[in-house]
């Protein structure tokens, strides 16, 4: 299986860097890609007035199990990527841990809109209302395929 490895990625107007990110799957990564230009980027600057300058991840590849079980996570064939964060030009920094229910309503109105748009683009999102696991950060994996599962 292909992988790649992202070290910056396009917005409209210019380069969006991503941390603490490993090999990623192709496809993943174009999802990722196309997510992070037309649902995160867009998203920040309709909402937040400033276009986003870093993507913050927990990373992507590990090769682990679900927590808790014995099925192998989909980061341990480098299918998913864990969002922690994300900082603006401007210098601000919305974390999905503090600013989910605690940001500005214009903060957590934009984690929403940046979740709701990754349903649109990945099979699997999971995020802080889904579970305790999930409570900081934002797992998105695999591409639709027509079935797709969204928390």
């Amino acid at each position: 299986m292909g992988t790649v490895q992202m070290t910056a990625l396009r917005s409209d107007a210019s380069l969006l860097s991503v941390s603490n990110i490993g090999p990623v799957q192709c496809e993943v990564s174009n999802a990722f890609a196309a997510w992070a230009r037309y649902g995160v980027d867009r998203a920040a600057q309709q909402l937040l007035g400033s276009p986003i300058a870093r993507i913050e991840t927990y990373g992507s590849y590990s090769c682990r199990n679900v927590a808790g079980t014995a099925r192998r996570s989909a980061h341990a064939t480098a299918g998913a990527i864990d969002i922690s964060g994300f900082v603006l030009t401007d210098g601000r920094r919305i974390s999905v841990a503090e600013d989910w229910s605690g940001g500005t309503s214009a903060e957590r109105e934009f984690l929403r809109v940046v979740q709701r748009s990754a349903c649109r683009r990945f099979d699997t999102v999971l995020g802080p209302d889904y579970n305790q696991a999930h409570r900081d950060h934002f797992h998105l994996e695999g591409v639709i395929n027509g079935n797709s599962f969204c928390r």
